[in-house]
Order: C-alpha cells, then sequence, then structure tokens
C-alpha cells in the first residue's frame, strides 16, 4: 500500500503543492531570525519590542480562526445579519475593552495570569489559575484542530486523524523553535492571507450573484429576520457575551499587549486590530449571506467555504481559499499553544528559573508547546463541533477568571479567599459544563451558552462573598482608634 502522502498527490495535486508551499512560507517567516530566543522573557515576550503594527496583525490573525471563516459564513448564510454577534461584535467589543485596560495590563509585563494571580490572592489561587488557562489555551488550540481534521481530509482525502497530526506538525515546527518572535512573523503573513482570500471570495461571490437574489432566496425561504441583525436574540447575545467576558482576560491578548515596546505601542495595536476586525467580520457575514442564493439547502456536513472552494477545485481562487482556511485555523492555532506553554512553563514547569536563564527553561518551554499540542490533539478528537468547542473554552475563562483575573490588576491588598472562592466556584462550573458536552456528564448543566449566566454568576458571587469576609475579618483585627 502507497504511503497516505503518495495517495494525496496523486489525488489532488494542486491542494497537496499549494499547502507545501504554504508551510515552507510559514517556516521561512518563522524561523529566518537573525536573532534566536535565548531566554524565556525572549521566547514568550518578544524581548517586549513588538511594535504597534505587529500587535495589531498578530491580535487580528490570532482572533480570526475557524469560528471566523467556517462558522461565521454558514451561521450568516442561515441566520443574516444576525451572525455578526457570533465572533465579529464580542472581537471589537472586547479590543476596544483591552484598549482602556492597556496601563494595568503593561504594568505587569512579563507575569503570566498565574502569577498575577499569585500575586493578589496568594498561591493556591495562582495555582488554580495555571489549571484554568493552560486548559483554555489546550481546548482552545483542539478547536482549531477540530475544523483542520475534516477539512485537510476534503482535500487531501487523508483520514481525519492524520489530517490533525499534519496541522499540529506544521504549526508545532516555528512556535516550538522561535516562540512569540516567530509567531508573530507568521501572523504578518498569515493576515495577509486572510484579508486576500476575503476578497477574493466576496468579488467571487459579487460576480456569481446579486443583492437581489440574496433576499429572493431569504424571502423563499421564510426567513422572515435575515436582514435583521437583533433576530438571532437571546442566544447571539449570550454567545457573545460570553466570548466578551472570556477574551478580555485572554492570555493570548495580554501577551501581546505586553510585549508591545510601550504603553502607546499597545494602544495603538489593539485600537488598530479592533478596527480591522470589524472590517474583516462585516466582510465575512457579507459572504454568508451570498452564499444563500448558490447553496439554498445550506447542505449538510461540510461548510460552506469548503463546497465553494470544492466548486472550481483547479482554479487559483480555491486554491488561495483553501490556503486563507489554513491560514485562519494555523494562526489561532499557534496563538494558543504558545500562550498556554508561556503559562505552563512559568508556572509548573519551571517556577525557579530565572528569566534570563539560557539551557533548560528554552527546553521546557519547547517541550511544553509539544505537549500542550498533543493534549490539544486528543481533545480534538473527542469534540466535532468547532463553535461549541470554541464556545466551552470560553467559558472556562468567563466563568472562572474574568472576576478574579480583572480586579487581581487592581488590588492593593491580597485577598486570598476572594480569589479561591471565585476560582474554585467558577471554574469547577465550567469544567463540569465542558466534560457533560464531552459525553461524561456528572451534574444536569445546560448547554452553552445557556450555562453562561449561572457559572458566571457563581463566579462573581464566590469572589464577592469572599472579599466582603476578608473585609470584615481585617476591619475586626484593626486597632480601635482612641477616644479623645
Amino acid at each position: 500500500m502507497p504511503p497516505f502522502w503518495y495517495t494525496a498527490l496523486a489525488m489532488n495535486k494542486a491542494f497537496v503543492l499549494a499547502m507545501a508551499a504554504y508551510a515552507a512560507a510559514l517556516w521561512a517567516a518563522g524561523l529566518g531570525l537573525k536573532r534566536k530566543a535565548g531566554s524565556l522573557d525572549a521566547f514568550f515576550l518578544a524581548s517586549r519590542e513588538l511594535g504597534a503594527g505587529r500587535v495589531a496583525f498578530s491580535l487580528c490573525a490570532s482572533w480570526i480562526g475557524a469560528a471566523s471563516l467556517l462558522v461565521s459564513t454558514d451561521e450568516a448564510c442561515r441566520d443574516g445579519l444576525g451572525a455578526i454577534w457570533i465572533v465579529g461584535v464580542p472581537a471589537v467589543a472586547t479590543l476596544l475593552i483591552l484598549t482602556l485596560l492597556a496601563r494595568p495590563i503593561r504594568a505587569a509585563a512579563g507575569l503570566t495570569p498565574s502569577e498575577i494571580m499569585a500575586r493578589a490572592c496568594g498561591k493556591t489561587a495562582g495555582l488554580m489559575t495555571t489549571v484554568l488557562v493552560v486548559w483554555y489555551m489546550t481546548v482552545l488550540a483542539a478547536s482549531q484542530m477540530v475544523a483542520a481534521g475534516p477539512f485537510l481530509g476534503e482535500f487531501l482525502k487523508l483520514a481525519p486523524l492524520p489530517s490533525l497530526v499534519l496541522a499540529a506538525a506544521i504549526v508545532m515546527v516555528y512556535s516550538a523553535a522561535g516562540g512569540l518572535r516567530a509567531v508573530a512573523r507568521t501572523h504578518v503573513l498569515q493576515f495577509a492571507l486572510l484579508l486576500a482570500g476575503l476578497v477574493g471570495m466576496v468579488v467571487a461571490l459579487t460576480g456569481r450573484t446579486t443583492w437581489g437574489a440574496v433576499k429572493a432566496a431569504a424571502a423563499a425561504g421564510g426567513k422572515a429576520g435575515f436582514l435583521d441583525p437583533l433576530a438571532g436574540g437571546p442566544r447571539d447575545m449570550l454567545i457573545a457575551l460570553s466570548f466578551v467576558l472570556a477574551w478580555t482576560v485572554s492570555p493570548i491578548a495580554w501577551q501581546r499587549m505586553q510585549a508591545a515596546r510601550s504603553e502607546a505601542a499597545s494602544r495603538r495595536g489593539t485600537a488598530g486590530a479592533a478596527i480591522l476586525l470589524g472590517l474583516f467580520y462585516s466582510g465575512i457575514v457579507v459572504a454568508g449571506l451570498f452564499f444563500l442564493p448558490l447553496f439554498p439547502d445550506r447542505g449538510t456536513g461540510a461548510p460552506l467555504v469548503t463546497r465553494f472552494i470544492a466548486l472550481s477545485p483547479k482554479s487559483g481562487l480555491s486554491a488561495l481559499l483553501f490556503v486563507t482556511v489554513l491560514a485562519a485555523i494555523f494562526s489561532t492555532m499557534d496563538a494558543a499553544l504558545n500562550a498556554g506553554a508561556f503559562t505552563l512553563t512559568k508556572d509548573l514547569a519551571a517556577p525557579r528559573a530565572a528569566a534570563g536563564t539560557e539551557g533548560r527553561p528554552l527546553r521546557l518551554a519547547r517541550a511544553s508547546t509539544a505537549a500542550l499540542a498533543l493534549v490539544a490533539l486528543l481533545i480534538a478528537a473527542r469534540l466535532g463541533d468547532i463553535l461549541k468547542t470554541l464556545g466551552l473554552a470560553s467559558a472556562i475563562m468567563a466563568e472562572g477568571l474574568l472576576v478574579p483575573g480583572v480586579a487581581a490588576l487592581f488590588l492593593k491588598k491580597k485577598a486570598p479567599l476572594a480569589g479561591l472562592l471565585g476560582l474554585g466556584l467558577g471554574g469547577a462550573y465550567a469544567i463540569l459544563s465542558f466534560l457533560g458536552e464531552a459525553g461524561l456528564p456528572i451534574l444536569p448543566i445546560p448547554a452553552w451558552p445557556r450555562s453562561l449566566p449561572l457559572g458566571l454568576g457563581l463566579g462573581a458571587a464566590g469572589f464577592a462573598v469572599g472579599l466582603a469576609v476578608e473585609r470584615a475579618r481585617a476591619s475586626r483585627r484593626a486597632p480601635e482608634t482612641p477616644s479623645s
């Protein structure tokens, strides 16, 4: 029996060659560094030398994942303008919030979210934060692998497992070797591909159909609220809220803001990314609307972008869109693995290693990246829904870390009980919800996103109660002021 790569090449040479060229370009960009990472600070924070443009491009590329291209277009074709709430609105809203938080986030430069939490709420809270962050980053990477498996299988004619392994291996080569500096360099290339692919797809769609045909297809399908962005109601709002709350404390965003060369560069980078992503997601929704006349049944199984690529498999546009989808998947996957390894290496693997030492800490950083990729592969094999996997990942941060994580930036006195209760109640609920969705139900928890309000409330209430108890204890311990 011939090896799988020979079979793939023989069956679909154009896509195999496009992927090979793309992988080579990524490796050239990611590994072609004049200065190699010599410390953890250089490996995970690019020596804090990223300019505003690099920050903006890396944030955009990290945010535009499989949910952006594959899920949002499907949602727009099915539900209309309401799809802008799936990823677009929360992405822009989150970046505007982060622009306002640039100063306290920059003040904690070099610290992982776990170290920030440990400083404000004690070591146990810091350890719990490590578990939540590493779990979130791993599940986020898994959500991209969930997309990569069937997508590569469709065009390279591979089984799901080899497709997942191939995608992870390409990302591992540059992310484990060069760290954030390499990832940020590839993100410039990947964001350019994402823009080119989106523009090419929208132009091609408007050449195949018209706005009148879109409205006629919506009317024929009984889609009364197709052009109403608020038609999705509570479901869309809960999804948007889940993502905003989670991404506000996203280690990926904080890492890039801390890696900026100055506070001004950090603010300009996040604000610029908000503008670029607003335009990008508007284009994504437009593309989804124009898919409706071409695929009125929406089909089953394969995402619409995948079906559109398959319409003309030998065209240059199809090759470009094929690489564009890979750019969306890889740019989010590498960001998640790098940010997760940052926390894992500093907080668990090398807690006593000085940031400037060479040798063992860097080997641990690369090993951590590889280990997270392996675990993400196992999760991806278990969960098959991109949006749900991404949503469950966001719930981990929104319910467990949002309130304690933001508060930790501003607390002047340690609040260990508040951190433990907030992280414990919210984080435990999120993990139980994840296990239920993975087929291991322990408690009867509603499916995501309906699970969000209770989980968020538990985390916030736990933190508030713990803080109140600690403040009450402190006031009782304070010496009374003698009366005059």
